[in-house]
């Protein structure tokens, strides 16, 4: 059974002065803390076994928020990532955690939308491979860029090349076989001082064992890293919510509809924060399914 851990370390340095007594992840996108929509990724994705990787001064916030993820149905731990070492280091952090199991790691900053995600995550094999999920942008010198052959399998994968030759990035959700801790400690550290990720991609890619999901067209990816991220991602969310009244991200209502909770716990929780929209949100789910 997958596991799935979520990276939410770091200093937020890109966002000063809004990081500088809050982490990153507890922002605000629209009308729920940033974390709460890549927590929902891993939930639609059917992962159960959740663990959150933060700084020792965000953990408590987390815990508070979260607990032990009971109420959502599923088993939430914490665990300590003393600097921000790169993305892979969650990999050894988590050892422990995976015990063996395949894994999912998400990048906490990362948002995804689209119809029938959760089966196409669902439907990713465990097995002796990685996969890793692309997006189409307009901007790919920011991220790691997939260079594709004419047969449409990976050529390469650039870090933040200066001169991208194509526009398909890498975004921050991976999906990894259970020797993921082992490759990841292979790893030297670059030029910049941290673990890459792409050169963890590169090494499975380089065995043979790197498989591509793309996810352009008819999904939605925001990396709200920066000040214009983190406001067009609240204007993508209120813009759908608004025009749908249904709403992206809600982790209760994922956990229902996945069938972890029923609708008394919903209303347990609901009642607590009924003055909220969000209660109000988790209150007409079951108004309309009496």
């Amino acid at each position: 059974m997958r596991k799935g851990i979520l990276l939410a370390g770091g200093t937020g340095s890109r966002l000063y002065p809004l990081t500088n007594n809050i982490n990153k992840h507890l922002l605000p996108i629209y009308n729920k803390p940033m974390i709460y929509y890549s927590l929902s990724v891993l939930m639609l994705a059917g992962i159960r076994e959740i663990l959150i990787i933060s700084t020792n001064e965000s953990l408590p916030k987390f815990k508070d928020h979260f607990g032990d993820g009971d109420r959502l149905g599923v088993s939430i731990s914490y665990d300590q990532q003393d600097a921000p070492n790169g993305i892979p280091e969650a990999l050894l952090i988590g050892e422990k955690f995976i015990d063996g199991s395949p894994v999912a790691l998400l990048l906490g900053d990362n948002i995804f939308f689209g119809a029938g995600l959760g089966s196409r995550l669902q439907n990713v094999h465990d097995g002796k491979n990685a996969t890793i999920f692309c997006h189409e942008v307009k901007d790919p010198h920011r991220y790691g860029v997939v260079n594709l052959r004419k047969n449409g399998t990976i050529e390469n994968i650039v870090e933040k090349p200066a001169n991208p030759q194509s526009n398909y990035a890498v975004t921050g959700l991976y999906f990894y076989p259970n020797d993921a801790p082992e490759l990841a400690r292979k790893l030297e550290p670059s030029d910049r001082g941290e673990l890459e990720i792409t050169d963890l991609n590169n090494l499975y890619l380089e065995q043979g064992r790197l498989n591509l999901e793309n996810l352009s067209r008819g999904f939605s990816w925001h990396d709200a890293g920066t000040e214009s991220a983190l406001l067009d991602a609240s204007n993508f969310v209120a813009a759908i919510e608004k025009r749908q009244s249904l709403w992206i991200g809600c982790i209760e209502e994922i956990a229902w509809i996945m069938g972890w909770i029923d609708k008394k716990q919903i209303k347990e929780y609901s009642d607590k924060i009924k003055n909220s929209t969000y209660g109000k949100y988790l209150q007409s789910l079951i108004a309309e399914n009496q």
